[in-house]
């Protein structure tokens, strides 16, 4: 009876340490499982924490299941009671870490690709700004105090990586008054201004639903000391290829090897539908740019990087590209949380990540300075001819990708409008 007791009282305490751990998320075997070894070895809130995120991450990242390889150790283990359980979380954390260290390594025929689920879409009122300092501006980084437009908000995509799906859910809003509230912007017509959307959704996916890109043209039109942005991973660009477009408009495309597209980046354009779609705008004249941002750490990617700029510089003249950015995966924790909720199978998560800069995760510095090199050197005959940075990144890689920093944000800004404008020819 008094062990009967004992079971019923951890069963209730069971149910009350679930909150805050990610065990609802576990599909019903490894819930089964969970639960078992949380009985028998009497978990405690921290520690059901630790062994469900394991079984997630190893369901996400395609490894061997927590269960079967929990199994084998314990088999394999003369210990009992306590000193079991200490020495099985021991040998699985030195086992997540290994698997970390490694460079991860996409199956041939692809992770499973998630079911795309219906978006309401809807236009809305509301007395939300539109423009705002990009968001992860820092002292501590060397940033180009970009501009951010908010047009529309929530992103169809569903990029594993991404922080938009964290901060909305399915519902899409067009703000109802974009036109409006774009003319009643106040810019100091005196100073540059690099403006850009794509923070809160893909710039091109939606084409001119809500005369969004009406809307747009028509700002960069009456504001001939911004540059206007457009960032995409479409290759919506018909809109563009039949009427005259502002001169201060540029397109930009963010760039991945297609072992990242198919993996990480639903639904998105390919690789070369993305080269495609921006070598259509640039010979109707439209200035283009990319961003090989967010670059991934897998087995394989210096060679997939280097084909993707082998493919890029293929395909367009240096002076039809406005710029180049690189940057590397960064995660604050509430992202990192979201994307082990929605569970999809992803590798962006079996990495070694530590904090940087303002608290955020990503690789370690002597990996992301070899990324930035590599990436820089693979384009190196448009060297001197595109303007080319890093984006949100400390001056300590600046100086290992470059040879040189900013030695503030507002000298990057200048530097940056000088050349967009001399290239735009403003």
């Amino acid at each position: 009876m008094i062990a009967m007791n004992a079971a019923e009282a951890y069963a209730e305490k069971f149910e009350r340490c679930q909150g805050g751990t990610l065990f609802p998320q576990l599909d019903p075997r490894d819930q089964e499982f969970v639960r078992s070894l949380a009985a028998r070895h009497r978990f405690s809130h921290q520690e059901l924490k630790q062994v469900s995120e394991a079984a997630l991450d190893l369901r996400m990242w395609r490894e061997t299941p927590l269960r079967e390889w929990w199994q084998r150790q314990e088999d394999g283990l003369a210990l009992t009671s306590r000193p079991l359980k200490k020495e099985l979380f021991r040998r699985l954390r030195g086992w997540l870490g290994e698997l970390r260290s490694e460079a991860a390594e996409y199956p041939e025929g692809g992770l499973e690709k998630p079911r795309q689920h219906s978006l309401e879409l809807a236009a809305g009122r509301s007395d939300k700004k539109i423009m705002g300092l990009c968001p992860v501006a820092s002292e501590e980084t060397v940033c180009c105090n970009l501009r951010t437009l908010d047009a529309v908000e929530s992103c169809g995509f569903g990029c594993s990586y991404c922080t938009i799906q964290t901060f909305y859910g399915d519902r899409v809003v067009f703000d109802a008054d974009l036109r409006r509230k774009l003319s009643a912007l106040e810019l100091d017509p005196e100073r540059f201004y690099h403006v850009g959307t794509g923070q809160s959704s893909d710039a091109l996916m939606w084409g001119n639903r809500h005369g969004i890109l009406d809307a747009l043209c028509e700002f960069a039109e009456k504001s001939p000391n911004v540059v206007l942005e457009l960032k995409t991973k479409s290759k919506n660009v018909a809109y563009f290829l039949g009427r005259p477009l502002p001169r201060n408009l540029v397109l930009s495309w963010s760039l991945n090897p297609p072992a990242v597209i198919r993996n990480e980046e639903h639904f998105t354009a390919g690789l070369d539908e993305r080269l495609a779609a921006a070598r259509r705008v640039a010979d109707k004249g439209v200035k283009v740019a990319f961003h090989c941002h967010p670059i991934l750490h897998y087995k394989g990617w210096r060679a997939d990087y280097r084909d993707l700029a082998r493919r890029a510089l293929d395909r367009f003249d240096p002076d039809e590209v406005l710029f180049l950015s690189f940057g590397s995966l960064t995660f604050i924790k509430p992202v990192i949380r979201a994307v082990r909720q929605r569970g999809r199978e992803s590798k962006i998560l079996q990495a070694e990540l530590v904090p940087g800069a303002k608290g955020k995760l990503s690789y370690p510095e002597p990996l992301k300075k070899e990324m930035f090199r590599h990436l820089h050197r693979s384009f190196a005959p448009w060297h001197g001819r595109v303007y080319m940075y890093l984006c949100m990144e400390e001056a300590s890689y600046w100086h290992s990708t470059f040879g040189f920093a900013y030695p503030s944000n507002e000298q990057f800004e200048a530097d940056f409008g000088r050349e967009a404008r001399a290239k735009i020819g403003m």
